[in-house]
């Protein structure tokens, strides 16, 4: 075949004036790839208060038209427009302003005491070998008995005033400050302390600028535990011959049958154990800008 032949332009006389193209080189329909983290963007463009309310509300709304519907019985569970109300009555007689006042005092003093307490013994037991020793085998040996049932022995001990209501909490929050605290200055890691040594650092000056720093995270997640810890003990402590309080309330309530004033008072303690959290939290937030953490996706 003659050179200029074959080097000739394909024939383009066609009535469509283009060239056909085989099947196997046309191009694909391709869909765009779509981002995990874009996934999901039409939820998260709801604002997230109002996705984080979204549950209780839907459960509010199905507790209500039970209650409306005869399905649940007000000596049962009351409705949530007459614990509403029932609120709001004690509220304008001024009975919940002060109970929650009382109780207030005897959390503030009692996670004071036992914060106090338990810090002091995770300073000596984390700090030193023989602390740990004089210190810890006594502590976890305590730990393990249920403190709610030493409520007996302190009647017994502190009377039935306010001495034995404090010191349920104490104890329940020392606990859990203590088990925190120590665990975060064993969990310092050693290569900052050797690098505070090779600085000229003292043993206060390790301790003030290293050790104490790095145990500061689990002390604020053993103070939110403790103060989880002191409702709870709270609870079981104004149960017990108290004549002030939410506790009382809630005693009072039980004896005439007024559920909604007893879920009154749950609302009241959950209130409260929730302010108290975001409490914690903000202080995480002001104390530890220095740690980065996972935030979610």
């Amino acid at each position: 075949m003659p050179i200029g032949h074959a080097l000739a332009p394909p024939d383009m006389s066609s009535e469509s004036g283009k060239i056909p193209v085989p099947a196997a080189h046309r191009p694909l329909d391709l869909e765009p790839v779509v981002p995990a983290s874009a996934r999901g963007t039409r939820l998260r463009a709801v604002p997230r208060w109002l996705r984080r309310t979204a549950g209780p509300l839907l459960l509010l709304v199905l507790w209500q038209v039970l209650s409306t519907t005869g399905v649940l019985h007000p000596d049962v569970l009351a409705s949530p427009g007459t614990i509403a109300r029932a609120g709001s009555d004690l509220i304008a007689d001024g009975t919940l302003p002060s109970a929650m006042a009382v109780s207030l005092r005897r959390v503030a003093a009692g996670l004071a005491l036992g914060g106090v307490v338990g810090t002091a013994l995770a300073l000596v037991s984390g700090l030193s070998r023989l602390g740990e020793d004089l210190v810890d085998a006594s502590v976890q040996m305590l730990r393990t008995v249920p403190w709610v049932g030493l409520i007996p022995l302190f009647i017994i001990w502190l009377g039935i005033g306010e001495a034995p209501k404090v010191a349920l909490i104490a104890l329940g929050v020392a606990f859990h400050l203590y088990l925190n605290v120590y665990a975060g200055i064993r969990g310092v890691d050693a290569q900052l302390v050797e690098a505070g040594e090779s600085l000229g650092l003292g043993r206060w000056g390790l301790v003030r600028h290293v050790v104490l720093p790095g145990a500061l995270p689990g002390a604020m997640t053993g103070l939110r535990y403790s103060l989880a810890t002191a409702w709870l003990a709270l609870v079981f402590g104004e149960s017990v011959n108290a004549d002030a309080g939410i506790g009382f309330l809630m005693n009072q309530a039980r004896e005439f049958f007024r559920t909604d004033v007893i879920v009154v008072c749950l609302v009241v303690y959950a209130f409260l154990g929730l302010t108290a959290d975001v409490i914690v939290r903000t202080l995480e937030r002001l104390l530890l800008q220095w740690r980065p953490t996972f935030t979610g996706q």
